[in-house]
């Protein structure tokens, strides 16, 4: 499904308003308006993204709070073999150092 870019756009900025209006009149920490908000303007983001992608082979400087949480994970999780024991190889390199 292609979406065209200036619509894409048009639907991304009037999530920003709706997240500023809903975060401008909060009742609280856990307010569900905001959190709907918050989503919407993260889906609106992604449409606008694929479609300026599609369009003009163009990306944005940004990144969703959950993807770059998921790559930070990732790298993480590379530190690691596959039974979980941390990759030690930088205590080696270490060791050589210390020898020289």
């Amino acid at each position: 499904m292609s979406t065209d870019p200036r619509e894409a756009l048009d639907a991304f900025l009037e999530a920003v308003r709706e997240h500023f209006a809903a975060s401008a009149h909060r009742n609280g920490d856990q307010d569900p308006r905001v959190e709907a908000a918050y989503m919407a303007l993260a889906d609106a983001f992604e449409i606008y993204e694929d479609a300026i992608y599609t369009a003009y082979d163009e990306v944005t400087p940004f990144e969703l709070f959950d993807d770059v949480e998921d790559a930070k994970a990732d790298d993480e999780d590379e530190d690691y073999d596959e039974f979980g024991v941390a990759d030690d190889d930088d205590d080696e390199d270490d060791i050589d150092d210390a020898r020289r």
